[in-house]
């Protein structure tokens, strides 16, 4: 099938696996709940962890959607011709139901049947086995029973055709057959075939077979064995239509030509234009559908919050560096939401104003930092080369390359006195083929920290006055309160300071009212319920960037070091935090709220004691 839209492409998915008994379970909030250990819904099968792991699902043992999910690990990715922040998964399920014999043929049908696939050019590969487990003869024979080419079916090891979930025991896990085509019959070479590095072929889903369950010196057959598929939905429409870039197909189209005929240039023609219309798009689509989700968020300096505000503004540094207006960026919006995701996400059309507003604020708060980070960046920039030119000059046997470095200290000013993220830094310099001291960058700021420290009366680490046994139980006091805000305030509400002797606790949190009496009861008691629990805590160190993604709690990212402590209180709290806190929530004692007040404009604060 060729020159299918994306309308079309999700209609064909889901008809077809309804036709097979499925039951279209739609799509959950990209953001995450908690319940899943990490910030956003990373992957199409995520909502359906408990499910797939024994719980029964209320929809019965066939399942479908299309899945949203957004991924920024791999964000300095964006900008060729595949990678996207937000993107969506087409994926089916049976909890305990059929198994290879149904899923294969299936796969196969939709392939060839309905997406109109030459099944003499479809590739597979299945598990090559191991000493644990057995090669999977059973999926390659159905496979060729079905019409594949003997010589086009692959057996490779573990690393690229088995599921599981690393570091647990007792849970699903098995072989996957993924399934390959070519973008074109030329070969490279007489051995160009799916593990040639020309990308002459392209993965375009795969099917897991969860037959066994995970022991710690092994795996044992399950009795009721799942099937997991996942085909990407943005792949699959660049595939189907004989594409090679993502933003060609019509998710991206409409957007891309909108900017093309805004700055008077052709997309494709230069690489450094096409990349920054790529990323522009890439941006501020994802930015819309974390706005705009049902558990949407704004821009802010914490949790998801950050990572949107840092989207956004990566988008308008873009537009800046190709000449687009920066008001042009809400029209953009309005572009996404009414031509290409109206049907498919009514509740953008519900919320476009709002969307669009949010993006207008940010965009404007944005333009008042950046127009003179680049400048002062640009005289960083000209001192550099002026000093190189010299050098040069006097002498014969220099390596320029020595000095092509944003130094920590230069790096920190721009941060600190012009608000220039070092995130922006980092990727500015690079463009132009210069490194940063990375490592000068965090010494600076810990030396700011330090002096802030010595001479603000109070403010010690993590906001303590001093690090005795008291000081460490209003300490983690603290961190329980913040979570308990989040359920009775709303998930808005974030830490915005602290300061914590031995006699009480000082909290400040983000909130637009003065609490009421029943929510001051309310979250007074959700704290005492915690501290009855008698909750462990736990501590673990991790880089910073796998931290916000796991979802835990924290201010300013940029202005932490590369590796960071976790620190997590039961199924409550989890928070990036430089310690100390006691072991359990038992040694606590009995928590009081004694004082809410106005700290300053939308920042409340909360005065507490122990007993």
């Amino acid at each position: 099938m060729k020159n299918i839209t994306s309308k079309e492409l999700r209609n064909v998915w889901l008809k077809f696996y309804e036709s097979k008994g499925h039951i279209n379970i739609g799509s959950v909030s990209l953001i995450g709940d908690g319940t899943t250990g990490v910030m956003f819904n990373v992957a199409g099968m995520q909502p359906l962890m408990p499910y797939l792991l024994g719980e029964p699902h209320p929809q019965g043992k066939r399942l479908c959607n299309i899945q949203g999910c957004v991924r920024t690990v791999d964000i300095d990715s964006v900008g060729d011709e595949s990678h996207c922040t937000f993107f969506e998964m087409m994926g089916n399920w049976s909890l305990g139901d059929y198994f290879k014999k149904e899923k294969t043929a299936w796969t196969f049908e939709i392939l060839t049947k309905k997406f109109g696939l030459d099944p003499q050019k479809i590739c597979c590969t299945v598990f090559a086995g191991n000493d644990n487990v057995p090669r999977d003869l059973e999926t390659a024979e159905l496979l060729e029973n079905l019409g594949i080419k003997k010589e086009n079916i692959y057996f490779l090891g573990k690393e690229d055709n088995w599921w599981e979930l690393a570091g647990t025991t007792g849970t699903p896990c098995g072989p996957d057959n993924e399934w390959f085509y070519p973008l074109t019959d030329e070969k490279c070479s007489d051995n160009c075939d799916i593990n040639c590095k020309c990308n002459r072929f392209i993965e375009i889903g795969n099917d897991v077979y969860m037959q066994y369950e995970k022991l710690e010196d092994g795996y044992k057959p399950l009795k009721n064995k799942n099937v997991d598929t996942g085909f990407g939905f943005e792949r699959m429409l660049m595939f189907l239509n004989g594409l090679r870039d993502v933003y060609m197909t019509d998710l991206f189209w409409p957007i891309v030509d909108y900017i093309q005929k805004c700055i008077g240039a052709k997309y494709g023609e230069n690489d450094s234009q096409t990349k920054s219309i790529r990323i522009i798009a890439d941006h501020i689509r994802t930015s819309l559908m974390l706005i705009g989700d049902k558990n949407g968020i704004v821009p802010s300096n914490v949790g998801a919050g950050y990572i949107l505000r840092r989207l956004l503004r990566r988008a308008i540094r873009h537009a800046k560096k190709i000449n687009l207006n920066t008001s042009e960026l809400s029209k953009l919006c309005t572009i996404f939401i009414d031509q290409i995701y109206a049907e498919a996400y009514p509740n953008l059309i519900e919320k476009k104003d709002y969307i669009v507003s949010e993006i207008e604020k940010e965009v404007d708060k944005f333009n008042k930092t950046i127009e003179v980070g680049i400048k002062e960046f640009d005289k960083v920039v000209s001192g550099i080369y002026r000093k190189i030119e010299f050098m040069k000059k006097s002498n014969p046997d220099y390596d320029e390359n020595v000095d092509k470095i944003i130094t920590g200290k230069s790096a920190f000013r721009l941060y600190d006195t012009f608000g220039f993220p070092i995130e922006m830094t980092i990727e500015m310099a690079s463009e132009i083929g210069l490194r940063v001291d990375e490592e000068g960058f965090k010494k600076a700021f810990e030396e700011h920290q330090q002096l802030a420290r010595t001479t603000s009366a109070g403010s010690f680490k993590s906001g303590l006055a001093g690090n005795g046994e008291m000081e460490t139980k209003y300490h983690t006091a603290t961190h329980l309160l913040n979570a308990a805000l989040k359920h009775i305030i709303g998930k808005e509400s974030h830490q915005m300071g602290s300061n914590i002797t031995s006699e009480r606790l000082r909290f400040d949190f983000s909130c637009d009212h003065k609490m009421t009496e029943e929510e001051i009861k309310q979250t007074q008691d959700l704290v005492n319920e915690w501290i009855a629990e008698k909750l462990d805590i736990t501590c673990e160190e991790m880089p910073k960037e796998k931290a916000v993604e796991s979802g835990a709690e924290h201010q300013f990212i940029e202005r932490y070091p590369d590796l960071v402590s976790v620190y997590t209180i039961g199924n409550v709290s989890k928070e990036i935090c430089t310690g100390p806190h006691v072991k359990n929530t038992g040694e606590l004692g009995k928590f009081i709220i004694k004082k809410e007040e106005a700290s300053s404009s939308g920042v409340r604060r909360i005065k507490a004691i122990l007993q």
